[in-house]
């Protein structure tokens, strides 16, 4: 198959798995909204977001949509994370939008945020200079490596973190387009799972060219940790985009995109995630390249982790620009390709559109459904 069949192979995949109808996951014991969600038995959970002062309006216009579409039901609360101090401004908009509501304004440590003192400076300024050559984003910005690092491996060291077990990570700016009409964290736990995803995308290979080989030499000390059914296809296959996988030593690239993700904290507080972690940081990659976040949770999931736990939320609607997961379900506000109008109001997204052609090379979720799912699971969810 050339390049172009492959590609259009796999987004027709896609588009028979989010076209087919539905509207929440098939099974007998989602929780639906109470009558009072102030008196709710909720899970020891928390929506996350990490936030600058100067993004309030953003994530004033997400919150609106996430409350509209599932939290006004149960009354989750929120926990807002900045590497500075939370403005009064900040902190009174979030207050009068949730009034009654539980919220936590939370400034991270600098010990958990900021570069490591061990960063060899020369090293760090090579790795950026490649970076720049190869046109890769956010390459000579330290605040995104200071994320990438705190969301990999320091997010759920946060004292105020440490009295959840579950969260919702979600990101200023981002649309959700359906009605959740049952509990995401109880479903998560009655059914027994640990991670959530709508997206999964393929990784620039320059970014993570050492993630892989580093990983492998940790395994390699400590085979002990490695899942028996782990999502190793998922994590190793070269046949969509075989140039990322021979550059990264082995690795597709492939990861879940965690700018939207519902996870279990225990996991990352477990010992071979954590140790796993600990053991990257001492290598200096999220410096000395870009390790992000997403490929670093994913090949921890894949590794560490039963794949049956990880879930697609394949009826969640879901846009962070320019990628979009879009079901065909009438909780949503979804149109059919073309001109037509929404049908329930505000944001709107084309059922099963993920993104613009020339983007249809970054598409991994068929790679997850194709390599990881059961027929079951798949018709369940």
């Amino acid at each position: 198959m050339s390049r172009d069949e492959i590609i259009n192979w796999n987004m027709r995949e896609y588009d028979e798995y989010l076209t087919q109808k539905i509207d929440e996951p098939k099974v007998d014991n989602l929780v639906k909204p109470p009558a009072d969600p102030s008196n709710y038995d909720r899970a020891n959970a928390t929506l996350l977001v990490l936030a600058r002062n100067r993004e309030l309006n953003k994530v004033i216009v997400t919150i609106q949509q996430i409350e509209d579409k599932f939290n006004n039901k149960y009354h989750y609360p929120y926990t807002f994370l900045n590497d500075a101090e939370f403005s009064q401004k900040f902190i009174n908009g979030i207050k009068a939008l949730l009034p009654g509501r539980e919220l936590y304004f939370e400034a991270i440590d600098p010990k958990i945020w900021k570069k490591p003192s061990t960063i060899d400076k020369e090293k760090e300024r090579e790795g950026i200079a490649y970076l720049k050559e190869e046109k890769i984003g956010y390459s000579e910005m330290e605040s995104y490596h200071n994320m990438c690092r705190f969301y990999s491996g320091n997010f759920y060291k946060h004292p105020r973190l440490a009295k959840f077990k579950w969260y919702w990570r979600f990101e200023p700016g981002t649309n959700y387009f359906c009605k959740i009409d049952y509990d995401l964290f109880k479903f998560m736990e009655m059914n027994n799972k640990t991670y959530g995803f709508t997206i999964s995308l393929y990784d620039a290979q320059q970014s993570i060219k050492t993630l892989w080989p580093t990983t492998l030499e940790f395994l390699s000390q400590n085979p002990q940790y490695l899942h028996p059914n782990g999502a190793f296809n998922w994590l190793t296959e070269d046949f969509m985009n075989k140039k990322k996988t021979t550059e990264t030593g082995g690795y597709s690239t492939c990861h879940f995109w965690s700018n939207f993700e519902i996870g279990n904290m225990d996991f990352f507080r477990s010992e071979p995630y954590d140790n796993w972690f600990q053991y990257l940081d001492s290598k200096g990659g999220f410096y000395y390249e870009r390790w992000g976040d997403a490929p670093v949770h994913s090949v921890g999931l894949g590794l560490f982790e039963d794949k049956s736990k990880i879930h697609w939320f394949r009826d969640i609607g879901y846009e962070h620009y320019p990628y979009y997961n879009c079901p065909n379900s009438d909780k949503c506000n979804t149109r059919e390709p073309g001109p037509k109008s929404g049908k329930l109001g505000g944001p709107v997204c084309e059922v099963g559109k993920f993104s613009f052609p020339h983007l249809y090379d970054q598409n991994c979720v068929s790679n997850w459904v194709r390599y990881e799912m059961t027929d079951k699971e798949l018709g369940l969810y």
